[in-house]
């Protein structure tokens, strides 16, 4: 590790040329790099619905609709309106009363449900369906959808995933260059209050700064990333890996005292002591991370992939760039040279020591409540009903639900060859269905009272195409409800008896699976970041009780961080419940790691129980503050400023979680060692004096 920090510092001005040339292709990688706004795209692609959205999107060319609502339009102006969308890129078709039936014919001839699906008498409005011809969240669709709102007037409103999606994708874009600089801000007055210097705190940042955009940019070669993850991945980085700039600064001071001022020689050994402490608590992070690549539900392979990589960029760019810009700053760090605002805490050490069966009783205490809150706070899927009500999607989606009492719409795929019977014979038995407002196939429509021919053939067309038909199912109730969940188990049932092979597919049936997939997800993630941990602690420290000790106590944070919203009546955002967990335990570890390393050393160097453990919190307690409330500086601002409650929760949990952690680690952890100290010094290797 000496040869490695002697190259750093001897070619200190190349790597820093060399670090700085590769933002270049680290930038274009970033701009380069498509951001996915489609959270449900993330779901398995071997399930039924996301056969069925490929299917739709294959055979009948089109992967996504919109709503509209038209209020106080005659027939003749819904008419050109219809043309004029219809006229738009990636728009496929446009279905009203005026395409569905020719106007000679009155609506009021038409099946009273399809009447009552496009027109609302009470409210003089019209429905208007928009189908594209791409998914989702295309580029294709987010464009189609922005011409389309330049068309419509204050009379119309869209609604619809896409339309969701889309004000989604411009929230974003938007927000997400704030969240950088809240999180470099408040981070910069956390490292402000506690480092010796003025000027070193930007040098942090600066590196940091540097290894996000190679993380960000190596994305590149994924193809795609989730809005989340570009959103959570700048600022989670940058809270994670603080700890390495902090862990090399102190020991490059140390070094000095230690070569009488030899700078160069005491940088050399600072890179090597940090590498080898740096790289054991990055194991752990990166752990952490990797967990969240087992869930079926993708969005945690999204985000897993891009933390670990981020938190691998952030050690290198810790052991390189930040050494070489210290050795070429060296003047005007010694400039701003001051006195750490932040007092020494370590003196309540030895009172927290002395009192460690009030904390050990604490534990107990708190470990009940804090896991039944954990276990009983609720989540919710409903991926649009959180966002800002002044975005036009919501608006679209609440007058849809009040003038036409719509909440979920289901597609069904079946085979073209099912008989006009069975078809009329499914729509009806899915009719009576509890919340079905109204069902419909190409033969339902036609009936009895209207002639085939009278259908128009684009209609045909969207209806039917080769070897599948398409039907609708419209339901009163809101995707992600218990009800909509029963229901959508109800039609299948009805549609597996006409045709075995038919899908139900859409929002709901696919939130419905994202609800089954991400219960399952939970159980699996925290077993393997729980398992993973436990195993590079037992490996480290050789230790068959320290591995219970640690992750046990991180464990009591989590659960006070999950179990808050329980008792404050706070419904999280369901990959809350997953990942969070996982982050905290894989961040925050660390923190006992610290303390745990400084007590095995005492105890080796033949303290007694008592002042070993004491003296390891003391030298470990401002270590542990700095690099909690920096990871509460890079994420509490988030929390406070995003609109998109998904990254607002997140960010809230991870900054409360970084100071849960602190608190339990300083307080509780000490009280595990005095109590357990003789089975941790019979079951660990290293812990007992040398003879």
């Amino acid at each position: 590790m000496i040869k490695f920090g002697k190259g750093v510092v001897k070619f200190r001005i190349p790597i820093l040329i060399l670090s700085f040339l590769l933002l270049i292709p680290a930038a274009i990688g970033y701009f380069n790099t498509r951001v996915n706004y489609d959270i449900l795209s993330y779901l398995p692609s071997d399930i039924e619905t996301m056969k069925g959205q490929d299917i739709l999107l294959n055979e009948f060319g089109t992967g996504a609709f919109s709503f509209v609502v038209i209020e106080g339009m005659d027939d003749k102006d819904i008419d050109t309106l219809a043309d004029e969308i219809e006229d738009v890129d990636h728009v496929k078709d446009v279905i009203w009363y005026g395409s569905v039936a020719d106007f000679s014919i009155p609506k009021e001839v038409l099946p009273d449900d399809i009447n009552e699906f496009f027109h609302n008498a009470d409210q003089d409005s019209q429905l208007m369906a928009i189908l594209y011809d791409d998914s989702m969240a295309s580029d294709g669709t987010m464009a189609a959808i922005d011409e389309i709102q330049t068309k419509v007037t204050d009379q119309c409103y869209i609604s619809g995933m896409a339309s969701v999606i889309n004000d989604i994708r411009k929230l974003s874009m938007k927000e997400v260059p704030i969240y950088v600089v809240l999180a470099v801000v408040l981070s910069l007055v956390v490292l402000s209050l506690t480092m010796d210097s003025g000027f070193v705190p930007f040098l942090f940042l600066l590196s940091i700064g540097m290894a996000i955009i190679y993380n960000m940019g190596t994305n590149v070669f994924k193809g795609e990333i989730s809005y989340i993850t570009q959103a959570l991945a700048a600022v989670l980085q940058l809270g994670v890996t603080m700890d390495y700039s902090i862990f090399l600064w102190h020991s490059y001071e140390e070094q000095q005292e230690r070569f009488n001022g030899d700078k160069n020689r005491a940088m050399a050994h600072a890179i090597s002591a940090t590498l080898t402490s740096v790289i054991g608590s990055s194991i752990t992070t990166v752990a952490g991370f990797v967990a969240l690549c087992f869930m079926s539900f993708t969005l945690g392979l999204d985000l897993g992939v891009v933390m670990a990589k981020g938190v691998i960029f952030g050690v290198i760019g810790c052991v390189t760039i930040l050494p070489s810009m210290i050795l070429v700053f060296d003047k005007l760090i010694e400039k701003t040279k001051h006195r750490a605002i932040i007092p020494d805490l370590g003196k309540i050490a030895n009172w927290i020591t002395k009192h460690y069966v009030v904390f050990a009783i604490l534990f107990v205490i708190i470990l009940f409540p804090a896991i039944f809150g954990y276990r009983n706070t609720s989540v919710y899927y409903d991926l649009a009903g959180t966002l800002p009500k002044t975005l036009q999607s919501i608006q679209g989606n609440d007058k849809l639900t009040s003038d036409y009492n719509m909440g979920a719409t289901d597609i069904i795929i079946a085979d073209s060859s099912l008989s006009a019977k069975d078809s009329q014979n499914m729509i009806a038995e899915i009719e009576k269905v509890d919340g079905v407002k109204m069902a419909a196939s190409l033969d339902s429509i036609a009936g009895p009272s209207i002639p085939e021919e009278a259908i128009p053939d684009n209609v045909k067309d969207i209806m039917k195409n080769g070897d599948y038909q398409m039907m609708l199912v419209t339901s009163e109730y809101a995707t992600a409800s218990d009800e909509v969940n029963n229901q959508c188990n109800e039609i299948n049932k009805i549609i597996k008896k006409y045709d075995n092979s038919a899908m139900l597919i859409g929002e709901a049936p696919c939130t419905k699976d994202l609800i089954e997939i991400t219960n399952t997800d939970f159980a699996r993630v925290s077993a393997v970041s729980i398992g993973a941990i436990f195993v590079i602690i037992l490996f480290v420290f050789k230790s068959i009780s320290l591995p219970v000790i640690l992750v046990a106590v991180i464990e009591l944070a989590i659960f006070i961080n999950m179990g808050i919203p329980y008792y404050t009546g706070t419904v999280l955002p369901f990959i809350a419940s997953i990942v969070i967990g996982t982050i905290q335990l894989g961040a925050t570890v660390d923190y006992a790691i610290l303390m745990t390393n400084k007590y095995k050393r005492n105890r080796n160097h033949g303290m007694e129980k008592r002042e070993a453990i004491s003296s390891a919190l003391q030298s470990s307690i401002q270590s542990i503050m700095v690099s909690a409330f920096s990871f509460f500086a890079a994420t509490f601002g988030v929390g406070l400023y995003s609109n998109i409650d998904m990254i607002s929760s997140l960010c809230n949990l991870m900054a409360r979680g970084a100071i849960i952690s602190m608190f339990v680690v300083i307080f509780i952890l000490p009280s595990m060692f005095m109590i357990f100290d003789r089975i941790i010094c019979a079951t660990s290797a290293g812990f007992k004096p040398k003879k």
